[in-house]
């Protein structure tokens, strides 16, 4: 029996969104950490201001990212720009959301992000939805580093072999009759097409005034040469460690596709506008580069 958030694509989804198999935590959540990290030990103004983010990656990787030189090449310097700039652009229209009225925020593919230990909001209830596996191995990263767990906290473990969505997150509370703001990063590069859609159509179903900001890669054929070139080169990467890249998108036509789910209003943000909104009038040359993240809000 499929429920609302579509059955059988939910198996793709735990399957690829963080390339993992049982028994062991995500490496792409890990190596997204350590990035957010370096922005705090090496980048000055910081785009993303997180006080837990070198303690939830434990003592050997902070330590290593202190002496590691490759930590200052371009490629690492532009990639870890736009790991923290989704960051905070999901916080910046969390708190749009919460002057709304929305107290619910539900962290899809939470990995080690640490909002919910940052969180000031009195009255936001936080839902971090991820592989039961991943929570497991996020909890004793959590206890090592002494960072408690907030009571506006709830873990939502999800298999999505044994269980969809909206029961996992109804078992932990969560209200589906009240609205949401829900972020999803780092996560639809590598899901099939219609495991992406239908994450996609359960927000839609939300009550009025949910909205989700996700990241997405751009179709290649949109790309210039150089650009190619270095999603070849990362796609190389990834998929040499598990985690193929499979989903691509054209802006407007992921728009189109999000206004047929029930979105009334899109927000998209190419390199140049991340970079005028996060990275101006830095000194250091921080900033977004290549073209291939990006990134997309949605309102019900």
């Amino acid at each position: 029996m499929q429920s609302r958030t579509g059955g059988h694509a939910w198996l793709n989804w735990t399957l690829n969104w963080t390339g993992m198999r049982e028994g062991k935590f995500s490496s792409t959540a890990h190596r997204v950490a350590v990035r957010r990290a370096a922005h705090q030990l090496l980048d000055e103004p910081k785009v993303l201001d997180d006080p837990l983010a070198l303690r939830i990656i434990g003592r050997e990787a902070a330590d290593e990212l202190r002496s590691n030189p490759k930590e200052r090449h371009l490629f690492s310097r532009a990639f870890r720009a736009f790991m923290v700039a989704r960051s905070r652009y999901a916080e910046d229209e969390l708190a749009r959301a919460v002057a709304q009225g929305i107290r619910q925020y539900v962290v899809l593919g939470a990995g080690l992000d640490t909002f919910a230990y940052r969180n000031l909001y009195a009255d936001l209830r936080v839902f971090e939805v991820d592989h039961p596996d991943t929570q497991a191995w996020k909890r004793e990263q959590l206890q090592a580093a002494q960072i408690p767990v907030p009571p506006s906290l709830t873990f939502a473990p999800v298999d999505f072999e044994r269980r969809s969505l909206d029961e996992g997150l109804r078992d932990c509370g969560f209200n589906l009759l009240e609205p949401a703001f829900f972020s999803w990063l780092g996560v639809t590069p590598y899901l099939t097409h219609d495991a992406c859609m239908n994450t996609l159509s359960f927000v839609a179903h939300m009550p009025s005034g949910s909205g989700v900001v996700f990241d997405f890669a751009v179709d290649r054929s949109l790309l210039n040469l150089g650009q190619r070139m270095a999603l070849d080169a990362l796609s190389r990467r990834v998929a040499a460690a598990g985690e193929p890249f499979r989903l691509f998108f054209r802006p407007a036509g992921l728009q189109d596709e999000l206004k047929k789910l029930g979105f009334h209003r899109t927000d998209f943000l190419q390199g140049e506008q991340i970079n005028a909104r996060y990275f101006s009038g830095r000194t250091d040359g921080l900033k977004v580069r290549g073209g291939l993240g990006h990134l997309m809000g949605a309102w019900v």
